[in-house]
């Protein structure tokens, strides 16, 4: 079984990190696999690219004629691809050496149609006493909670995804709308498409946690603003999702549940059992990010429709 993994880069000081994430798949434990390297639209770094990895016989490598987002991208890199299965990694990750090993593992034990897995904090600075591990999704890190061992979820996140490369290209890939583009502030880029594979083929994505890719954590990441204004624009990016998508099973209710019942209690306990001021700031941010996020979604239901979708755009 063909494995291709895509990898999309554009910006030049993240150079160094797109090289590191490309030597992270060359050296995989898994063969036989085929790596796409594809620039969207900046000549610079593609011409560094070609020269670095355009002798390697692992590598296609493609620049897109101009800036067109890392959904176009990504799904140009698996139309670019030869595999059975193409899977994609974010250039600021670093893949485990089996990470590969363990998707097809799972391809090849059951029917499954995508597999995802888990992506871990590569912390780049101190971890900050304040972030609790249930917005660990925040910082594009699994959060605590987020599934159980090889259960099928309706997707996984973006740097740690695999499909059928047929079923992937058959409902179109990724939604160009959606993704890091231009100053779109909405977020939301696996869902649409994995919502239109389980729609053909009645399944989702099977999690695999033992699938590791380590996301790079920069300082930027863990400042408090910064993380209260990302979970804004995810709630405003789930009423998005609500109005574009004909489904959008995305569990909101049952993460809300699972917060109010369990994890908040269960943190509240440890603070009264064994206090500390870093359980108390954790247990304070939880409430000040599930705030962020309702105030981003209120924000949505007050935009008139047609703005909200415009802004997808």
């Amino acid at each position: 079984m063909k494995v291709s993994v895509v990898v999309c880069t554009y910006a030049t000081e993240r150079y160094d990190d797109y090289v590191e994430a490309v030597e992270s798949l060359l050296n995989q434990t898994y063969s036989p696999l085929e790596i796409v390297l594809v620039v969207d639209g900046n000549e610079t770094v593609f011409e560094r690219v070609r020269s670095e990895f355009g002798d390697n016989s692992k590598t296609v490598i493609h620049c897109n004629d101009d800036n067109r987002g890392i959904s176009y991208s990504r799904t140009k890199g698996a139309e670019l691809a030869s595999g059975d299965i193409v899977a994609f990694l974010d250039d600021d990750a670093i893949a485990a050496p089996d990470w590969i090993e363990e998707l097809v593992g799972v391809y090849e034990s059951t029917d499954a149609v995508a597999v995802g897995g888990r992506l871990a904090p590569e912390w780049l600075v101190d971890e900050p006493d304040f972030l609790p591990s249930e917005y660990h999704w925040l910082i594009g890190v699994t959060p605590r909670g987020f599934a159980d061992h090889m259960e099928e979820v309706r997707n996984t996140y973006g740097s740690n995804i695999s499909f059928r490369r047929d079923v992937f290209l058959d409902v179109g890939g990724f939604d160009e709308n959606t993704g890091l583009k231009a100053d779109s502030k909405v977020q939301a880029h696996e869902a649409p498409v994995c919502l239109r594979v389980r729609e053909k083929t009645g399944k989702g994505v099977v999690y695999n946690e033992n699938a590791v890719v380590y996301h790079k954590i920069f300082d930027y990441r863990t400042d408090p603003w910064w993380l209260v204004e990302r979970a804004f624009w995810q709630g405003y990016s789930k009423r998005v999702m609500d109005l574009v998508l004909d489904e959008d099973d995305d569990g909101k209710e049952e993460y809300l549940k699972q917060l109010l019942g369990t994890f908040i209690p269960g943190r509240m306990k440890e603070l009264v059992t064994g206090p500390s001021v870093a359980k108390l700031l954790q247990l304070l941010s939880i409430f000040v990010f599930t705030a962020a996020v309702g105030f981003g979604y209120l924000y949505g239901l007050a935009t008139p429709n047609n703005r909200l979708i415009e802004s997808s755009e």
